[in-house]
């Protein structure tokens, strides 16, 4: 099943952090699009619940070096 979140993240301040993010997020398996915004302070995601969960991207983020807030 495909799904969407929008993570609020703490600590994205710049195209590079927004670039960090995307990359570690379109790494994972069944992740379809990333949609990174440090002026939003936002990402979202669409992903497929069969091949990853919410639980994996959300430690993905905090591996990027960032907190997260689901919303």
């Amino acid at each position: 099943m495909i799904e969407s979140v929008s993570l609020n993240v703490i600590g994205m301040k710049c195209g590079g952090c927004e670039t960090n993010v995307t990359t570690k997020l379109q790494a994972i398996d069944g992740v379809f699009s990333v949609n990174a915004s440090s002026k939003d302070k936002e990402v979202k995601v669409e992903f497929d619940t069969e091949r990853t969960s919410l639980a994996v991207i959300v430690d993905a983020v905090i591996e990027a070096g960032f907190s997260v807030e689901t919303s």
